[in-house]
């Protein structure tokens, strides 16, 4: 049954998504075509509630390129399911895995959405299923706190962004020592502070020391909101 979280993955799946052009996000009623898919990649959220995610990239849609040997699938969809799983609350994603196929797409409990480009075509499908409580990596908020807290020592990426801009993987091989990248957002805005992708809080570049820093100035709770 399609839930209104599910949807939120999926439009920032494709918001996230490295497509040239912005991708509109419906629901796809005609499930047949993701048979012809050419890549599929698979992760798991863990948190509450627990869901299964899978990305099918459509035939003929060549989102790493001719020129991009050596890219591997699910290192370049992994930011874009970051994304997704940022929307559905607290929890840990697992690593992405590349499969030949998944079973998702026939699961009558999985919702599917069709990534469109500009001329209405699918150039990739997003699959969720969320895992009804009682199985057994499905979690309830206070055994999750309680798993949480067992892995409370073991280190996880900070990082600090300034900026993002799109730009097609042929851009990106093209560039050249001296370049100029414009990103969307101007000078003296607050950076974003993200703990594995996921954007916590937001804060200020400072020098401490010679070295950059960020002040955090805002910190956002799992809904969202900023205090």
């Amino acid at each position: 049954m399609t839930t209104s979280r599910h949807t939120a993955a999926a439009e920032a799946l494709a918001a996230s998504f490295p497509a040239a052009n912005t991708l509109t996000v419906t629901a796809a009623a005609d499930r047949s075509a993701l048979a012809a898919g050419t890549s599929t990649v698979t992760a798991a959220y863990v948190g509450a509630p627990s869901v299964d995610l899978a990305v099918v990239i459509a035939a003929g849609a060549d989102i790493l390129g001719t020129a991009s040997q050596g890219l591997r699938i699910e290192d370049v969809l992994s930011p874009a399911l970051a994304a997704a799983a940022g929307v559905l609350g607290t929890g840990v994603l697992s690593a992405v895995d590349s499969v030949g196929t998944s079973d998702l797409a026939d699961d009558a409990d999985a919702d599917v959405y069709a990534l469109n480009d500009a001329t209405g075509q699918p150039v990739a499908w997003f699959i969720i299923r969320t895992r009804p409580a009682g199985t057994s990596d499905a979690l309830g908020a206070d055994e999750l706190a309680g798993n949480l807290k067992r892995i409370s020592n073991v280190e996880m990426s900070l990082t600090v962004e300034i900026g993002r801009t799109r730009m097609s993987v042929r851009e990106v091989l093209g560039l050249e020592p001296g370049d100029v990248v414009e990103l969307d957002r101007s000078a003296g805005a607050p950076a974003d502070i993200l703990l594995n992708g996921r954007k916590i809080a937001v804060g200020e570049i400072v020098v401490v020391d010679q070295d950059y820093a960020v002040r955090v100035t805002k910190i956002l709770d799992p809904s969202g909101e900023q205090q």
